[in-house]
């Protein structure tokens, strides 16, 4: 495989007008100017997503072919290595909220990216999101509320992952449950009663299922804090564009720290469940079961993608709580935390209101 040169990213973009830097407006296909409002529009790629053969990769992974070359900060705490642009406002870990050191900053080369998924959403309507669902939670510490008018806690991240495709081709055997009902007399005397049990005929099965795995997508990275809930982490794919780092202007960027071996593995994972799905769907009847399932991948490709999301950090009596906004849906998700003064007094409350009717009832 042969290996170019690497390249340095240029993510900051100047305004013709006045200088200053431009940024991706969420939502559209624009660069914008905060200070004088000047707009630029993102150039449009002729080129689709570029898919890449995974096995030269597997086998050269020392090796950074169609890769750039990036300014990254690790953070100590969590270990989530990101880039932040020199002008960002806060230099804090958007995963912990502990301070990055800009000394630490390294050059590191990453592959680069095939596609991205731009923000749909703006860092305000992020916020107001979570600002909504903080006022909407019971029994919230007053000083969560107070941090949930303060923007600057709601950050937008572009987090890495991989996406595989390959042919599946899987030979299976199985057996196949048909259900029937036999009808029976239970109990004696009074307590005599005729029931219906269900039953299992089994069957013995095997065959062959094929198709496409389309774009399994692969977390790219990992923090000790700050996982990224389930339920955010679901992007609509149909929307992906070819990379361009103007996406990235105004926005952290996280470099990916699950190797592409270790993504692979996942993926195969999940193509063995895909399998055993494809499987069992042949099989038919109304339950089944897959005692073997010799799968075999073929012209593998992957590609590494940047997908948006809002984080906001807040910190309660010595520990930390994040907050997601999937930054293409809106769909929030979080932990948080109690007051239990609040709590303390509610049911303190409940006891007291108790205790006047039973006296009133007394009476």
């Amino acid at each position: 495989m042969e290996t170019p040169a690497s390249k340095k990213t240029e993510l900051k973009k100047s305004c013709v007008n006045c200088g200053a830097e431009l940024k991706y407006a969420p939502g559209t296909t624009e660069l914008e100017c905060e200070y004088c409002g000047y707009t630029q529009e993102i150039p449009k790629s002729e080129s689709s997503f570029e898919e890449l053969e995974l096995k030269p990769y597997l086998q050269e992974l020392g090796r950074q072919s169609h890769s750039e070359e990036i300014m990254m900060l690790q953070c100590k705490n969590c270990g989530a290595n990101q880039h932040i642009e020199e002008n960002y406002k806060s230099l804090h870990c958007v995963y912990c909220g502990s301070p990055l050191i800009v000394e630490d900053a390294q050059k590191e080369s990453w592959i680069l990216p095939g596609a991205v998924l731009p923000f749909k959403i703006d860092q305000q309507e992020a916020h107001q999101i979570f600002k909504k669902w903080v006022k909407g939670l019971w029994f919230a510490p007053n000083d969560l509320k107070k941090a949930a008018l303060d923007p600057q806690y709601t950050k937008g991240l572009y987090a890495p992952y991989w996406t595989f495709d390959a042919q599946l081709y899987a030979d299976y055997t199985g057996q196949r449950g048909d259900y029937y009902y036999v009808t029976k007399t239970v109990g004696s005397g009074k307590n005599r009663r005729t029931v219906r049990e269900r039953r299992t005929r089994w069957t013995p099965a095997f065959g062959s299922v094929s198709g496409f795995v389309d774009d399994t997508l692969v977390k790219a990275s990992k923090q000790r804090s700050g996982i990224i809930p389930s339920k955010v982490a679901r992007w609509n794919l149909q929307d992906l564009k070819p990379f361009s780092s103007d996406y990235l202007a105004g926005f952290v960027t996280e470099k990916y720290t699950i190797t592409l071996q270790d993504g692979h593995f996942a993926a195969t994972e999940q193509a063995k469940q895909i399998a055993d799905g494809w499987a069992r769907r042949d099989i038919g009847g109304d339950t089944q079961r897959v005692t073997s399932l010799d799968m075999k991948l073929s012209e593998e490709t992957f590609k590494h993608i940047l997908l948006p999301v809002y984080i906001s950090a807040y910190k309660y009596k010595g520990k930390r709580y994040n907050f997601f906004v999937n930054g293409q849906s809106g769909v929030l998700s979080g932990k948080r935390p109690y007051s239990f003064w609040k709590i303390f007094f509610t049911v303190l409350g409940v006891l007291a209101a108790i205790a006047v009717i039973v006296l009133l009832l007394n009476r």
